[in-house]
């Protein structure tokens, strides 16, 4: 038996032109190989990637889950290097590169043949030290002085090269972001997508977070992710064949070698897969709890004032160091599972690669043929197998960085998956609430509840149905008026947190139809004009309003935005809008004369004026400017929700009575009974879903009087109600006066 194994070795020795040790090392190095792939590999691929054991349930009720439950289970699972992600990335690659012809391609262009020329540069500068070494060794001057002159030459272009991939990585990035930034916002403020999806959607918490610090992170991940893969993959691809080519001029076996760095590089990467942790799943956690401590600190500057009437600095700085343990527990997290996984990385790609390279470089010198053994030993041999070996070094050393790049790559990858994921679903946030979709978490959890489905049965409205996650079905008509009036039929009002305040409101406001509103906290005043302008759906019933041009809202506290006094004004206008409508400064200067605050135009130093005026003035100022906005706009609708209410008595009359004679309707929410003789219409509601419609003239000062003395009054809703709070609005409103 052993004298057929050897004639058959050395037959198929002599056919592939090999030596019978060459043959046989290699014959048994592809048993082992085969036997280790069909043999060992399936059972740690089977202890690793074998699925959990099912949970037993004890009883039915803990095996059967909600779709609230399962739809929450699937947004628990963490960001991975799936189908999903290739889709996300599938879709934000189409956003920053539009085209094979944009400017983002064309910098793509120029980076990947940058990537392309260092690597030729470097197998050249690996050959070149190879004869620099060559001829130390033989101990040639002249040759020596040349090849070092080639080495200073090459060195300017190589290195201008390296400096030119790093610059064209960062414009990439910025250009990437650049692109991604403008289709966000483009999103973000189309359709008031902004104040909807904090308001209305519960899906994104942090939007200013992901709006910069995850994209940032995205377009700079996949940039430098690019370099990363692509450079790496091209250095293998040609050290690999140059390697053959070195070895097939020693006349050695040109596979051997490069077989087993293949075989060495395919293992280390899948083991270190293997045993990869979920980088993509902690990253997006951390990015998570950054943006609830960024949040964290936005709230306690927001909100300073209040915080210090109160004195809540100690709850207040709880919170912070709340959020900054859980942020400092989630990066401790990631640390430990670096701490392993890197030692593991470090020892697989230093040592084992190492010693394969070793084994690489020896296999030609060894199996070499084909040349005298005299041309082999001499002066000149030594030198031949000199540069060979300083060569083939250098190759295996830049071949072995690329693949180790490789190997990390895949934790950059997995950490990109969790970029990916936030900005995909900041995307996918933006663009459901464009097609109202709306989602809250929360309510999802919480609609199977008895509470809840209580309440839904008792202020349920015949059209107003509800889906399986809890939240109501948008089914209400929106139409354009064409006679100017606001008309409602039947027309529940909703809050976002799904709270049915009034089950059916039917309403028809007409042009010079004054109408003030009147009612408790949280009876739905507010939530009436939100409805009106279109910020809150109509999820039942029939609305129908003019354009939202014709309406002009200020609220309590009116917002100062930033810019010069003259922007105040005119807000949300520009200066060339205003230049446009043929408004000047004069005019600004009339309408301020009109709200007494025509003397602030010298006090704060001109039109041009810039300062924080959400500090600079003075509560009733900042009022006072809104209802300037008011003139200056003219809309025919005012929607005034308490915009006076730091005014005086005198001013805020003149006020009210200018815009009825500038034949603006006006839509008045307050508790001050001096402001009901500048309308003739009272819609009550009583805080329990009732409302009541009246008029208000000479006839109705009865009513105001009921009201004062806290009596009940009749009401037209689903159930009748009184309204019992009504002593408590008058005595806020004597309070207010007095």
């Amino acid at each position: 038996m052993p004298n057929v194994s050897s004639k058959l070795v050395s037959s198929a020795s002599k056919t592939l032109g090999l030596s019978e040790r060459t043959f046989s090392r290699g014959a048994v190095a592809a048993i082992c190989a085969v036997y280790f792939y069909t043999t060992v590999y399936p059972k740690v691929k089977h202890l690793i990637y074998a699925p959990p054991k099912p949970p037993t349930a004890k009883n039915e009720s803990d095996v059967s889950t909600s779709s609230a439950q399962k739809s929450g289970d699937s947004r628990k699972k963490g960001p991975a290097v799936n189908k999903e992600f290739l889709k996300q990335l599938r879709h934000l690659i189409k956003i920053i590169i539009p085209s094979a012809l944009s400017k983002e391609a064309g910098i793509l262009y120029l980076h990947t043949a940058s990537l392309i020329a260092r690597t030729f540069l470097s197998i050249y500068v690996a050959k070149l030290e190879g004869r620099v070494v060559k001829y130390i060794v033989r101990k040639d001057v002249s040759k020596f002085a040349l090849m070092m002159t080639q080495w200073i030459t090459i060195a300017i272009p190589a290195t201008f090269i390296n400096s030119m991939i790093r610059f064209l990585e960062s414009c990439l990035a910025m250009s990437f972001r650049t692109r991604l930034v403008k289709y966000s916002y483009d999103l973000y403020f189309k359709n008031q997508c902004y104040y909807r999806i904090s308001n209305l959607d519960g899906r994104i918490e942090n939007a200013d977070h992901c709006l910069t610090d995850d994209i940032q992170a995205f377009t700079s991940s996949i940039a430098h992710l690019y370099s990363h893969i692509t450079k790496p993959i091209l250095d293998a691809l040609l050290i690999t064949i140059s390697l053959a080519q070195l070895a097939k001029q020693r006349s050695g076996a040109m596979i051997p070698g490069p077989a087993l760095g293949f075989f060495v590089a395919v293992f280390t990467g899948r083991l270190l897969r293997a045993v990869s942790p979920r980088f993509g799943k902690l990253v997006a956690e951390e990015a998570a709890r950054q943006a609830d401590l960024r949040a964290a600190h936005s709230r306690i500057i927001t909100n300073a004032e209040e915080i210090a009437f109160y004195g809540g600095h100690k709850v207040e700085q709880g919170m912070l160091e709340v959020c900054y343990r859980r942020l400092v527990q989630q990066r401790g997290t990631i640390f430990s599972q670096r701490l392993w996984y890197v030692m593991l990385e470090q020892f697989l790609m230093k040592y084992v690669w190492s010693g394969a390279g070793m084994v690489i470089v020896s296999i030609p010198l060894l199996t070499g043929r084909g040349k005298s053994q005299s041309d082999d030993s001499g002066e000149k041999g030594v030198s031949e197998r000199t540069e060979y070996f300083t060569t083939t070094k250098q190759l295996l050393v830049s071949g072995g960085d690329a693949i180790e790049r490789l190997m990390t790559s895949y934790k950059e990858i997995v950490e990109l998956a969790g970029f990916t994921s936030r900005v995909g679903n900041m995307l996918q946030v933006f663009g459901d609430v464009h097609n109202s979709k709306y989602e809250r978490p929360a309510l999802q959890l919480a609609a199977g509840s008895e509470e809840r489905s209580t309440r839904y049965s008792r202020s349920a409205h015949p059209g107003l149905l509800y889906s399986s996650t809890g939240m109501p079905l948008i089914r209400g008509v929106v139409t354009e008026s064409t006679d100017g009036s606001i008309v409602l039929e039947s027309v529940p009002v909703v809050t976002p947190a799904c709270d049915v305040v009034v089950p059916s409101l039917t309403l028809t406001i007409r042009p010079g139809m004054h109408l003030l509103i009147a009612g408790p906290n949280g009876c739905g005043k507010s939530s009436l004009f939100r409805i009106i302008s279109g910020l809150w759906p109509v999820y039942a019933g029939l609305l129908q309003k003019p354009d939202i041009s014709t309406m002009f809202y200020i609220p309590q506290r009116p917002y100062m935005s930033v810019g010069s006094l003259r922007d105040q004004v005119i807000y949300p206008d520009s200066l060339s809008t205003m230049m446009t409508k043929g408004r000047t400064d004069k005019d600004l200067m009339n309408i301020l004369g009109i709200v007494n605050l025509q003397h602030i135009v010298g006090r704060e130093g001109g039109w041009n004026a810039r300062q924080d005026w959400k500090d600079v003035l003075s509560g009733g100022e900042k009022q006072r400017m809104g209802m300037a906005r008011l003139f200056y706009h003219h809309p025919q609708y005012a929607l005034l929700d308490e915009c006076t209410s730091a005014v005086s008595i005198d001013v805020e009359g003149q006020m009210y009575q200018a815009v009825k004679d500038a034949g603006i309707t006006l839509l008045t929410i307050t508790h001050r009974p001096s402001l009901w003789k500048f309308h003739d219409h009272l819609l009550q509601f009583d805080g329990e879903g009732g409302w009541k419609l009246s008029t208000l003239d000479s006839a109705n000062d009865a009513t105001a009087g009921e009201l004062v003395n806290g009596s009940s009054a009749e009401c037209v809703s689903s159930g009748d109600s009184s309204f019992g709070e009504a002593e408590n609005l008058v005595t806020e409103s004597k309070d207010l006066i007095d």
